[in-house]
């Protein structure tokens, strides 16, 4: 069974982001939670917490039991920028971007199902 989790409109940069999205990738989720909680990231801090919100769905809503709980994917999608203006000189602006993310985080209690060896192609 999959749980999935998201927070959506996170002020953080998602090229940021997806460099500790992907070091939880494929772990199980009591592992993940703990690099997150020894990463000196603002990132690692909001995607822990989407992380735990998983893991309680996952207790509350279907009964699995947390310990056997792997993170499937970590995905950082692009949320809108706001968009600021900083007084310059002469009477002009600068434009000041602040990008947003959308953290999205599926949870499986399956194991990873084995690869598939590619069949050789068949030659002419």
């Amino acid at each position: 069974m999959e749980v999935k989790s998201t927070s959506k409109y996170v002020r953080l940069s998602p090229k940021k982001a997806r460099d500790v999205a992907r070091e939880i990738q494929g772990l199980p989720a009591s592992s993940a939670m703990d690099i997150l909680n020894f990463t000196p990231r603002k990132a690692a801090q909001l995607i822990g917490k989407t992380l735990k919100t998983a893991m309680a769905d996952a207790e509350h809503n279907f009964q699995l039991d947390a310990g056997a709980l792997t993170v499937k994917e970590a995905v950082i999608g692009i949320g809108p920028a706001l968009k600021r203006f900083k007084p310059r000189a002469k009477g002009s602006a600068g434009a000041i971007r602040r990008p947003t993310s959308h953290i999205f985080i599926t949870l499986t209690d399956a194991e990873a199902p084995a690869k598939k060896a590619k069949s050789a192609k068949a030659s002419k």
